[in-house]
């Protein structure tokens, strides 16, 4: 394993568990010459999935892809990294459950919302800006109205309880 900071190719493991839902190991590692620490995770290989495209080409799914939208989705939120890897393994678990070898961009795009919305809201309406390519102002409000009524929703549940 090479360092990510100084690149030396060798470190040693101070930390191993298996992941919440238990299909990955996440290690600690430490670099034996600048004493920086990484975390790695070891996934079982599964049989490619393939994903379609909304004009209709496959290719082969792509973790960081995915990732890469989950971070700009939760970019400058507190949001650590670990939860933002922790719903990808949730995305990536739900495509496996439900698909044989290929899966929709647009089912990807729809679990990762619907585990964005889980995290934080700002995160999950960045995410849903681009993912569902809002035409206008007005389509852009109706989401953000929706939200905004669960969370009244859930505010007035929460006091009825401490009223109580």
């Amino acid at each position: 394993m090479k360092c990510p900071y100084c690149n030396y190719k060798e470190d040693k493991v101070v930390d191993s568990r298996a992941t919440a839902e238990e299909c990955a190991i996440r290690r600690r590692r430490e670099c034996l010459k600048c004493g920086k620490r990484f975390t790695t995770y070891e996934y079982i290989e599964e049989v490619s999935l393939m994903v379609i495209k909304k004009d209709g080409r496959r290719e082969p799914f792509d973790r960081k892809k995915v990732l890469s939208g989950i971070i700009k989705a939760c970019e400058k939120r507190p949001i650590s990294m670990e939860k933002m890897e922790e719903a990808l393994v949730q995305v990536e678990r739900a495509i496996q459950k439900k698909s044989d070898r290929e899966v929709s961009s647009s089912r990807i795009g729809e679990l990762v919302m619907e585990r964005l919305k889980l995290l934080d809201d700002v995160a999950y309406v960045r995410f849903a800006s681009v993912y569902r390519q809002f035409k206008d102002v007005g389509q852009f409000m109706v989401e953000l109205k929706d939200i905004l009524n669960k969370e009244k929703s859930g505010l007035r549940q929460a006091s009825r309880k401490t009223s109580k």
